[in-house]
């Protein structure tokens, strides 16, 4: 698995993520959002598009790096998920608790 991060504390964070996100490698995202997090008021957008595979452990740490962020008075967004990411992340009811969007752009844009 592989994440980047673009952005600075005064803007929107893109965390993007490819490979398979699962107990094996669920650490680097979770690393990755334990630092943009730390930014007062976080605001955190997780690009979904190059994920191929997710276990409970990458559901964890979306929900886990959301409430912090909403915690921190910011918020985290995914964005982009696979047709088999959005039917999971519906299946196991992240969707009305975590915003998901269509694309990056539309995550970023959305009030």
């Amino acid at each position: 698995m592989h994440v980047s991060v673009v952005g600075n504390p005064e803007d929107p964070v893109v965390v993007t993520v490819r490979g398979n996100l699962d107990v094996d490698s669920a650490t680097v995202l979770t690393t990755a959002l334990e630092q943009v997090l730390d930014a007062p008021g976080p605001r955190v957008v997780i690009d979904l598009s190059g994920v191929e595979f997710c276990d409970s452990t990458g559901l964890s740490a979306f929900v886990l790096g959301h409430r912090r962020a909403v915690a921190g008075g910011g918020w985290l967004r995914l964005a982009a998920p696979s047709g088999f990411l959005a039917g999971l992340l519906e299946t196991v009811g992240l969707t009305p608790r975590i915003p998901c969007y269509p694309t990056v752009p539309e995550a970023l844009s959305a009030p």
